[in-house]
C-alpha cells in the first residue's frame, strides 16, 4: 500500500533539482526546444506511452493499467516569460531576458514527481492516466487547443490541473466552483484621420482627439450596458501616435483587453464597441479599424469533480487547509481542456513572506517557497488514487 507522504519526502530533493534546472534555462512560448527535451528525459523510462510534439512542443504520456478503466488526465504547462529575472540566487536564469515569472517550472516539476509516484505504484491505480505537458500557455492562440486538436484527450474520461500562487501561504489550496477564469481577449483599433500642421487643426482630421473620445466613450460600456451583477473589464492599455509637438498625426492606435465569463456578456461589449467605433466615425469624419482576437475561452469548472478534489484531500499531510476564493478575470488556457472534458483546476499556494516568496506573477523577482510543491504533488496523486475502479 502507497505511503503518499513518504513517496513525496524521497522525491523531494529531486523535484527541486527539476525545478531549479528549468528556472535556470527557461524557454518562452513556442520556442521551448530544450525544454521540451529535458521533460522527455525526465519521463521516458517509467512505462509510459509517450508521444512528442504534439499540437507543436507538448507532450502526451500514457500510463495504461486497465481496459476496464476510467482514464485520467493531468496538465502542466511549461513555458516561461519574456522577463529578466533579477533574483540573487543560485538557480537564476541564465538565459537573458527569459524567466520562469508564473511558475511553470514548478507545475513540470510536480507532475514529474507525481508520475514517477504513479508509475512505482501502477498495480495500485483505479484509473488510467495520462500526462499532459502543455507548451505555450503565456502566449495566443496558447498551445491548449492544438495540443487537443492533435488528440491530447483521446480516451481521457476527466483533466484536472492545477497552479501554483503566490497569493496563498504554502499549504493552501484555493479553489473556486463554477466559472474560475475568465476569458481574456484583446483588440486594437486604428483610427484613420488626416496628417496636417498643429497650428492650423481645421485643415486636419485629428485621430487624436477622435481616439480620446473614443476610449472615454468605452468606458461607459461596462458601467451602462452590462448588468451589474454580471462581471465585465474594459481596459485600453496602449496609445501610440504622432512623432511631434506640432505635427497632428495621420493615424493612432489604441489596443486592449476584453474579460468576461458569460459568452452573451462578451458579445454585448464587442457590439457596444462596433457601435461607439461607428458614432466616433460620424463625429470626427474619421475611419477606424477594428481588430478583435478572441482569446481564451473562460474557465468553467465542473463542480462534482470539484468536490472530488476536495473531498480526497481532508486528510491530506501537505494540503492543510482548503479556501474558497472569488473568480479571477485572468485568463487560461486550461479553459479549452474543460470545454471538452470533466474536472476542476485550482491554486497550490507558494507564498512565503520570510524568504520572499511573495512577489506576484510576472514579476522579475517572482520565487516560491518549493516546499509548497508537496502540497501540488500529494493533489494529483490523490485525485487519481481517489477514483472507484
Amino acid at each position: 500500500m502507497m505511503d503518499l507522504t513518504n513517496e513525496i519526502e524521497q522525491h523531494y530533493e529531486d523535484m527541486v533539482a527539476i525545478r531549479r534546472h528549468m528556472h535556470m534555462h527557461p524557454e518562452v512560448s513556442f520556442e521551448e526546444e530544450n525544454t521540451k527535451r529535458y521533460i522527455y528525459e525526465q519521463i521516458k523510462d517509467l512505462g509510459f506511452d509517450i508521444r512528442q510534439d504534439v499540437g507543436g512542443n507538448g507532450i502526451v504520456a500514457r500510463l495504461h493499467v486497465s481496459d476496464d478503466y476510467k482514464t485520467v488526465g493531468l496538465r502542466a504547462d511549461f513555458d516561461a516569460l519574456p522577463i529578466q529575472d533579477e533574483k540573487d540566487v543560485p538557480y537564476k536564469s541564465t538565459n537573458p531576458g527569459v524567466m520562469h515569472a508564473c511558475g511553470h517550472d514548478a507545475h513540470t516539476a510536480m507532475l514529474i514527481t507525481a508520475a514517477r509516484i504513479l508509475a512505482a505504484h501502477k498495480e495500485e491505480l483505479p484509473v488510467n492516466v495520462v500526462l499532459i505537458h502543455q507548451h505555450a500557455e503565456e502566449l495566443l492562440p496558447g498551445g491548449a487547443k492544438a495540443m487537443i486538436e492533435d488528440g491530447a484527450l483521446e480516451d481521457v474520461d476527466y483533466v484536472f490541473g492545477t497552479h501554483v500562487s503566490s497569493l496563498y501561504p504554502v499549504g493552501t489550496l484555493s479553489y473556486t466552483y463554477d466559472y474560475a477564469f475568465a476569458s481574456a481577449d484583446a483588440f486594437s483599433i486604428e483610427i484613420e484621420g488626416q496628417g496636417g500642421h498643429g497650428a492650423e487643426p481645421h485643415e486636419a482630421i485629428d485621430p487624436v482627439v477622435a481616439a480620446a473620445s473614443l476610449i472615454q466613450q468605452m468606458q461607459s460600456i461596462v458601467s451602462r450596458t452590462i448588468d451589474p451583477l454580471k462581471s465585465a473589464v474594459v481596459t485600453v492599455s496602449t496609445f501610440n501616435g504622432g512623432s511631434s509637438f506640432n505635427v497632428i498625426p495621420n493615424t493612432v492606435e489604441i489596443s486592449g483587453t476584453i474579460r468576461t465569463f458569460e459568452k452573451e456578456v462578451k458579445e454585448r461589449v464587442r457590439q457596444r464597441i462596433e457601435g461607439i467605433i461607428r458614432g466616433i466615425e460620424s463625429s470626427f469624419d474619421v475611419k477606424c479599424h477594428l481588430k478583435y482576437t478572441d482569446g481564451y475561452p473562460a474557465l468553467l469548472n465542473d463542480n462534482g469533480q470539484l468536490d472530488h478534489t476536495l473531498n480526497v484531500l481532508k486528510d491530506a499531510s501537505y494540503v492543510k487547509t482548503c479556501e474558497e476564493n472569488p473568480p479571477s478575470m485572468g485568463g487560461e488556457d486550461f479553459s479549452y481542456f474543460l470545454q471538452e472534458r470533466p474536472g476542476c483546476y485550482f491554486y497550490t499556494g507558494v507564498r512565503n513572506t520570510d524568504i520572499g516568496a511573495d512577489h506576484p506573477h510576472h514579476h522579475p523577482l517572482f520565487d516560491l517557497d518549493e516546499r509548497g510543491m508537496k502540497a501540488g504533488v500529494e493533489s494529483l496523486v490523490k485525485i487519481v488514487l481517489g477514483f472507484d475502479k
